[in-house]
């Protein structure tokens, strides 16, 4: 588990991450997202150790992590920007994590070369973005350890190569427990791949909740009733975020369980009602409005 409490870091009296305090249970995908400047890249690098904290501690189980070895044996960390040895190869990168990392998978790695079509004995400063973000990737996955940090990972990968990246992932979520945290500032990236999703903006969390409960608990409604007082009656004692009306259409964001909703509508027998799930950004939009926050200029 990794627990965040209460950290801070400033750079030149600029707030780069302000009194975040989260916990990242095993087995999940943490998605942290928010623009650019938010703070995601240098939260990352804390859990990194790469930086120090001015203030509050990280914990990776149970372990500090800043100049700790036995802790950062535990994690990958794959940055936004790809940093490799000078004129070094595939191959050669394989042979460094090897020293670093004791479970690293060298039978894997070759396999995984072959399947993305990368040459092992290619220099790497020849090789597009997209093939550079592939290599550490890879040699993420190989190392095998417990966690794994990825700063903007989908960035520079084409359609097929996202959809083969986060496949890989599911897979060694699935059979290696794996623990994964990606920071991105693209929320249609995230949506399909992650268990909890925290949103940081202006170096503080905002919002921090499990993906699965905010979908359950918020839905958009679409109804037209045959009378204006029904409106009342459905939705009392339910939270309202949004209400837009055009016509006799109503078009209803609310905090509520599909089936409750449902149920009260079938009492009333409206013209026509209809609940649709929300996409994570919109469940945001939603979510961040009631805390006075405009999402839009938040998120792209």
């Amino acid at each position: 588990m990794i627990e965040v409490e209460k950290v801070s870091k400033e750079f030149d009296r600029i707030k780069a991450v302000d009194q975040v305090t989260i916990a990242i249970r095993e087995g999940n995908v943490f998605g942290l997202v928010g623009t650019n400047g938010a703070g995601k890249s240098t939260l990352i690098r804390i859990l990194s150790g790469i930086i120090r904290a001015d203030e509050g501690t990280v914990k990776i189980d149970g372990m500090e992590v800043y100049e700790n070895i036995k802790a950062k044996q535990l994690f990958f960390y794959i940055s936004d920007d790809q940093y490799f040895f000078n004129n070094a190869t595939p191959k050669d990168m394989k042979k460094y994590y090897m020293a670093i990392y004791p479970s690293f998978d060298e039978g894997r790695f070759n396999g995984l070369m072959k399947q993305f079509e990368l040459d092992q004995n290619r220099k790497i400063n020849t090789f597009s973005k997209g093939m550079k973000k592939q290599v550490s990737i890879i040699c993420g996955i190989c190392a095998n350890t417990k966690y794994i940090f990825c700063d903007e990972t989908f960035d520079g990968l084409d359609p097929v190569m996202r959809q083969a990246v986060k496949s890989i992932f599911a897979k060694e979520i699935a059979e290696r427990n794996m623990t994964a945290v990606i920071a991105s500032h693209n929320l249609r990236e995230l949506e399909d791949i992650c268990d909890h999703i925290g949103l940081l903006h202006k170096g503080g969390i905002l919002l921090s909740k499990d993906l699965f409960d905010m979908k359950l608990n918020i839905h958009k409604i679409q109804c037209v009733f045959q009378r204006e007082e029904n409106v009342k009656e459905v939705f009392e004692g339910i939270e309202i975020l949004k209400m837009d009306k055009r016509g006799s259409l109503y078009t209803i964001t609310a905090r509520c369980n599909k089936e409750e909703i449902e149920g009260r509508m079938k009492k009333i027998s409206p013209v026509f009602s209809e609940v649709l799930p929300l996409s994570l950004e919109e469940i945001f939009i939603s979510e961040t409005e009631v805390v006075g926050y405009d999402i839009k200029k938040l998120i792209s």
